[in-house]
């Protein structure tokens, strides 16, 4: 089953500072998670974000466990190059309920990282292969995502931005769910609003949908 975490406000401790662990930083930068790094080195993509202020940076070599008594993270992807260092961390998370992750134990992580296809962080399309064969996840990535762009559009980018303010605003004076999402479907087959998308008048199709919003009985 692929879910999408809401890590809205979480922290995320990442434990190594290579290749492996900047993949999955890159994963979480876009997640409003707090997220810190522990490592006695880290590489030079690492340290622009630690600079950026955009990750924190405990500066250590990790050996057991006890950090995650120190720091309580939500979430424990450890990428070390000790592969019984990793499966202690592993074990410990699991006794304190603590969502983890080993780059080189997937079969006994809480969750795999599929390769996913982004378009402008409003649509994502997830690979997955169970964490089987990470390799192939990226490959079959790379073809789909030629096949998806010529799919997915700028229209729809746009419609899925002009949704999010309807519903956000429905929901306040649209108390019937059945007629919110009646409200909804409206917005998205409306012809004006369609027009006005291709024709780049995002600002005006918002508009449009607060006016339908405001007739709407």
């Amino acid at each position: 089953m692929i879910v999408d975490l809401n890590l809205h406000g979480k922290t995320v401790v990442v434990i190594g500072g290579g290749n492996e662990a900047q993949k999955r930083i890159n994963s979480l930068l876009k997640q409003d998670c707090d997220i810190l790094i522990i490592s006695d080195s880290v590489n030079s993509q690492i340290n622009k974000l630690v600079k950026a202020k955009k990750i924190k940076l405990k500066k250590q070599k990790i050996q057991d466990t006890k950090f995650i008594s120190k720091f309580k993270p939500n979430i424990i992807i450890t990428t070390a190059n000790d592969k019984k260092l990793n499966q202690k961390i592993i074990n410990s998370a699991k006794r304190k309920n603590i969502i983890v992750y080993s780059s080189d134990n997937p079969e006994d992580s809480d969750f795999s990282n599929p390769a996913i296809i982004d378009f402008e962080n409003m649509i994502q399309i997830a690979i997955f292969t169970g964490g089987r064969s990470p390799a192939m996840s990226k490959k079959i990535r790379i073809q789909s995502e030629k096949i998806f762009k010529k799919i997915i559009t700028k229209e729809d980018i746009a419609q899925i931005k002009i949704q999010q303010i309807a519903r956000k605003l429905a929901k306040q004076s649209i108390h019937n769910q059945t007629q919110r999402k009646k409200y909804l479907h409206n917005i998205m087959t409306d012809k004006g609003i369609e027009q006005l998308i291709k024709d780049g008048q995002l600002k005006k199709a918002e508009r449009q949908a607060i006016t339908i919003l405001r007739k709407w009985k």
